[in-house]
């Protein structure tokens, strides 16, 4: 009998170093005190839609003007679209056409990126959010919100002013303007200025288009040579950006690319681009 309780507390010794050692493991996955690593959600997206067939035809007919004259064979190959080199389809892909009407060029491409955050803690979301915001920020959009000389032309102004670099007396051999500069003219189409009456058409972050988005319009021309302009309209739904460019360079040079026109259509193209990623 003065066995049995000795024998009871090897037990109960057994027992308790037992459950010691299986505390002791879990206590190493989870540390009281310690910091929770969460991994962040993965973007929305996972894949990109095939850029030379995201565009419908009948868009791109109204886009390229020109095209429809050609023979059929080139037709179909004008309208197939070159696509942009990338060497990882999962992640970046792209697409430009080119038209040449009599009257003048168009050139279009469209550009999608699907963006990949390798930080855990750093979801898909927020790294493409911040690629954006560089894109909005390098498109230097706050410097058009107070255009630099008075905000439309004197009266009697000349021509050359009004067509070339959106600087008084500019002419012939002048750099193009800046998005800021071209924002300050207002006559031949160009983007119209604060207080004046035409429709507003400077550089601007657009609503209602993905989760942000912003349109830059640039209008460029070197020595003697015709004015071009490109309107771009970048936008970004989840963790996939998307941009659009749409140029005209008319044949003669002393006509400007209509920046209304441009504008419309650019950014009625974006809008059906970010149809086509969400479906």
């Amino acid at each position: 009998m003065a066995y049995v309780p000795g024998v009871a507390l090897l037990a109960a010794l057994a027992v308790g170093c037992s459950a010691g050692s299986d505390g002791s493991a879990s206590d190493a996955d989870s540390k009281p005190g310690g910091p929770t690593v969460t991994t962040a959600p993965p973007g929305k997206y996972r894949t990109l839609p095939a850029p030379c067939r995201a565009v419908p035809g009948s868009t791109l007919k109204d886009l390229l003007p020109g095209v429809a004259e050609l023979p059929q064979q080139q037709q179909e190959k004008a309208f197939r679209g070159s696509p942009t080199v990338t060497y990882d389809t999962d992640r970046k892909v792209g697409c430009s056409w080119k038209s040449d009407a009599p009257d003048s060029t168009r050139n279009l491409s469209i550009d999608f990126e699907r963006v990949v955050s390798y930080d855990p803690a750093v979801s898909d979301d927020d790294r493409a959010r911040t690629l954006y915001a560089k894109k909005e920020t390098a498109a230097d959009l706050s410097g058009v919100t107070t255009p630099p000389g008075p905000p439309e032309k004197p009266a009697g102004s000349t021509a050359g002013e009004e067509t070339g670099t959106g600087k008084p007396g500019g002419g012939e051999g002048s750099a193009g303007p800046s998005p800021s500069a071209s924002a300050s003219t207002s006559a031949s189409g160009t983007p119209g200025a604060p207080g004046g009456g035409s429709e507003d058409l400077r550089p601007r972050v657009l609503d209602g288009l993905g989760d942000a988005a912003f349109l830059d319009d640039l209008l460029t021309r070197a020595g003697s040579t015709a004015q071009h302009r490109t309107v771009s309209v970048v936008f970004r739904t989840s963790n996939v950006i998307v941009t659009v460019r749409y140029g005209e360079q008319p044949a003669l040079v002393t006509k400007v690319p209509d920046s209304k026109e441009l504008q419309e259509k650019a950014q009625a193209l974006a809008r059906k681009l970010a149809e086509v990623i969400s479906e």
